[in-house]
């Protein structure tokens, strides 16, 4: 966690000093993108390695957290921004994050490390036992669960939406026509409920009648977001967005409680430790792990742009349409021409109804000679 609130950070300073928005991307997306997820998985892992009979309350404790900083957030970097502009509001957060090295610090192991001595005496009894099967770095033996199987499948479901309305909230405010402070403020109303949603929601989950049905208050808590989101596309005024934030905060804390509280009571907290480091007792070889995995991504998707994606030709109705308006053009001046020599190839002294009659005349099929239809 330590290293990874290096990371976080450092992709944040970085970013300050940005020129073009592709190092921006590449400054917070990757560099800060990674340094967060290292600091999210062992979090998560020693939380339920600490706690067990009072899990949910602590997972939903600990899930509070990022209410807090929706609730911030959106205040602060507006206020960053009018005082220091973005590149000192960057700087500021990079600081920020540096915390997350501090918190890092604070998780400490539950057995304290042993002694030169201790150590001896350990390899000895352990060689006096039988060989035990050593863990495999994937453990794919998860799949065979049938518990995890529809967790994973409803999960994949589930956060195709439930990300969304957080997202756009601010903009549909905005295309209603409100204001941009009054509608960053439907953030921190969402964020305030879903402060106190998520601990009480843990607190209930972790009653003795309610957490063995944790999964039914898990459907229950999907459900009620889904609906919410539903109703609210009828929203069109702002205390009817304001409303749907309210609900929105109580079932996204819901959510956000009792997501991983289901998955370690499904899969438990030993699938998730890391083989590579209890093998190698090395850290460099998990950050070598995930610098590889990373750059492997990036080959994968300018390799796969380059090779499978092909530039499509351009469309006939396209061109069509571009050269249209030239043709128009040339098309006019030739009728203004034409009309124009046309009025000059007239005689002097006929008029207009003697040509009428001309025309008149051929039509009903007279004689064409312009003397005789003079």
């Amino acid at each position: 966690m330590m290293v990874g609130g290096l990371f976080a950070s450092l992709g944040m300073i970085l970013a300050s000093l940005a020129t073009s928005i592709i190092h921006i991307y590449i400054c917070t997306g990757v560099i800060t993108g990674l340094g967060l997820a290292l600091n999210f998985q062992p979090s998560l892992i020693m939380l339920n390695r600490y706690f067990s009979e009072r899990r949910p309350l602590a997972n939903g404790l600990s899930a509070a957290g990022s209410p807090v900083a929706l609730c911030c957030l959106s205040p602060l970097g507006q206020v960053l921004q009018y005082h220091y502009g973005w590149r000192g509001g960057f700087l500021i957060l990079g600081g920020l994050l540096l915390n997350c090295c501090a918190c890092g610090a604070l998780m400490r192991p539950l057995v304290g490390p042993k002694k030169p001595q201790d150590k001896e005496l350990q390899a000895v009894g352990e060689a006096e036992k039988k060989p035990q099967l050593k863990k495999k770095l994937l453990d794919f033996s998860v799949f065979k669960d049938r518990g995890f199987l529809i967790y994973a499948i409803a999960a994949s479901i589930m956060v195709l939406g439930l990300f969304v309305p957080p997202v756009f909230v601010v903009s549909y405010a905005k295309e209603m026509g409100n204001e941009d402070t009054k509608s960053a403020l439907l953030l921190t109303i969402l964020g305030f409920v879903d402060i106190f949603a998520r601990p009480t929601c843990g607190l209930i989950a972790g009653m003795k009648w309610v957490r063995p049905r944790c999964v039914y208050l898990f459907s229950f808590a999907i459900l009620f977001n889904g609906i919410t989101d539903v109703i609210s596309s009828q929203a069109t005024d702002y205390p009817g967005l304001v409303v749907f934030c309210i609900f929105f905060g109580l079932s996204y804390g819901m959510v956000g409680a009792l997501q991983f509280e289901v998955l370690m009571a499904i899969v438990g907290t030993k699938k998730f430790s890391s083989r590579l480091l209890d093998a190698t007792h090395n850290y460099m070889y998990v950050f070598l792990l995930a610098g590889c995995e990373v750059i492997l991504a990036s080959i994968v998707i300018c390799m796969g742009n380059f090779l499978c994606i092909k530039k499509k030709p351009d469309e006939p109705e396209a061109n069509l349409e571009n050269g249209a308006p030239a043709e128009m053009e040339k098309l006019n001046s030739l009728l203004e021409t034409d009309g124009g020599d046309h009025e000059r190839a007239q005689p002097a002294g006929v008029s207009g109804g003697s040509v009428e009659a001309k025309e008149g005349a051929e039509k009903n099929g007279g004689l064409g000679n312009p003397e005789t239809a003079l």
